[in-house]
């Protein structure tokens, strides 16, 4: 084995190929893109987790906000790198395609297999969180469905076993001890989470139809989720009483917010799944900085204003479960308006899943291409021009978790692998400077010699924020992914057969 052929550098040039997408994404569309994967679940679901903290973890509390500011800053710095990037090499496959042009190919593959983490396990966390407004909504109308068919497994479990109940959400508790008691039982009780799996697979046959459709769609609910929100704080802004509920402001002090900061991380990578549908804008030079800058400010500003709504309203116990939203409205008697929010989530979670799972198949689709995964996997339907195995596939591999994991489990996965991207993405446009200094960019980062160190420092403070656990998984992931590309990657590689 020649060792330099694993760090072998896909040129730019070379990179900037013909699509044999659709290119049918503008400015707005790729704005529309970002907001629709950074508003969600992370608004939704996590803001009220990372409040209140957990049986694994300790809560930032009101300080939430705090751990907001922290987050976006070090997004802001990543999505200026992410923008100068896209603009020099926009075609599919994120900060793959980037690493490839500034690492070499073996570095690219792992992060395109961290990539997997970031987009197909942030996709599982999402399908939780939509179910659990899509149960409250259920019982708005009447229908109760049986709690084994509500909640995962590891969440029983960790709650039925919890050292100190007071760790757990009351409603989180209760609804594990009724899926113990009413679970059938086989030698061992069937309980999973069956809403989130079937919306990942109505989700996927939406992306086997087409992009342009996906987007449309997407447009609209990302006007609806304004508008929730939106009608979230006008009427959450009468409740709030930070007297009472912001005594504790932080709880657990600096450790808390960095925690916190850790685990909302996950709320911020729609920006970042803007970039993976480069070869589907239609000028990706000027629209894709434009698509993630714009949509990371706008959330991030609406994050903060609901975060310190929401933790002004009600104690903390009541944010940590999977719709905290609605549990804070309904706790001040606003039972109305929290049905309306649980029909929007509902709706507007959806726009996250439509937005992620489309990312990772475009991930899939480049690796492809390059001869480091099956062909089947950049493989695009005649009719629809989608690439339509890649698209089943990802379903499949979220749809089964979905029902089985923890939210926080798929969240921190989903943040570590972010978070690693960043270094990488960031790093590479040091090295890209250096190695490349007259290349044409249509977007520069500004004062990169500050800018991008300083994303790297603040990611990598952050990844140590998170858990001695999710390091060991994210580890272990890793370690597969490299046994996987010198068992397949290596002998198939395009760009190391040319060489």
């Amino acid at each position: 084995m020649d060792v330099k052929q694993l760090f072998a550098r896909k040129s730019i040039d070379g990179a900037n190929l013909e699509t044999e997408l659709k290119r049918t994404l503008g400015p707005v569309a790729l704005t529309m893109l970002g907001i629709g994967a950074i508003i969600g679940t992370g608004i939704f679901v996590l803001t009220g987790t990372a409040a209140f903290g957990g049986a694994d973890h300790m809560g930032a509390g009101p300080a939430i906000i705090i751990s907001f500011m922290v987050t976006g800053f070090a997004c802001a710095l990543a999505a200026l790198c992410y923008g100068e990037f896209a603009a020099m090499v926009p075609v599919s496959g994120s900060a793959y395609t980037y690493a490839y042009s500034a690492f070499g190919e073996l570095l690219a593959w792992i992060i395109g297999w961290d990539l997997i983490l970031e987009y197909a396990v942030g996709n599982i966390a999402v399908a939780i969180g939509w179910s659990g407004y899509f149960h409250n909504l259920l019982v708005y109308f009447g229908i109760h469905l049986p709690p084994w068919l509500l909640i995962d497994p590891v969440s029983v479990s960790a709650a039925i076993n919890a050292a100190d109940p007071s760790r757990i959400a009351p409603q989180t508790l209760a609804m594990a001890q009724a899926a113990m008691a009413t679970a059938p039982n086989i030698g061992f009780p069937i309980i999973f989470n069956a809403p989130a799996m079937l919306v990942v697979l109505a989700v996927t046959a939406l992306l086997v139809i087409g992009v342009s459709e996906s987007a449309k769609v997407n447009a609209a609910l990302v006007i609806l989720k304004i508008v929730l929100i939106s009608l979230f704080l006008w009427v959450g802004v009468k409740h709030v009483d930070t007297a009472t509920h912001w005594q504790s402001f932080a709880p657990n002090g600096w450790k808390g917010i960095m925690t916190g900061s850790a685990l909302i991380f996950f709320a911020y990578i729609g920006f970042d799944a803007v970039s993976t549908t480069a070869e589907e804008a239609k000028n990706p030079q000027r629209d894709l900085p434009i698509g993630m800058i714009a949509s990371l400010v706008i959330c991030t500003i609406l994050y903060i204003a609901v975060a310190a709504v929401l933790t002004g309203m009600v104690p903390l116990n009541v944010l940590g479960n999977a719709k905290p939203v609605a549990a804070a409205l309904d706790f001040v008697g606003e039972h109305t308006v929290s049905t309306i929010i649980s029909l929007g989530a509902v709706l507007s979670i959806t726009s996250v899943l439509v937005v992620l799972q489309l990312a990772q198949t475009r991930i899939f689709y480049s690796m492809s291409r390059d001869g480091l995964i099956p062909p089947a996997f950049g493989r695009v339907h005649p009719k629809f021009r989608t690439p339509v195995f890649a698209t089943i596939i990802t379903g499949i591999f979220v749809a089964i978790p979905a029902g089985f994991i923890d939210i926080n489990v798929a969240a921190e996965l989903t943040n570590i692998g972010t978070l690693f991207a960043f270094v990488l993405v960031a790093g590479g446009i040091i090295i890209l400077r250096r190695t490349e200094p007259t290349r044409y960019r249509a977007f520069r980062v500004p004062m990169y010699y500050l800018v991008c160190p300083g994303c790297i420092l603040m990611c990598v403070y952050l990844m140590g924020s998170l858990t001695a656990t999710t390091w060991w998984r994210f580890l272990f992931w890793m370690a597969v992914g490299v046994a996987v590309y010198f068992v397949y990657g290596y002998r198939h590689s395009k760009l190391r057969t040319r060489s």
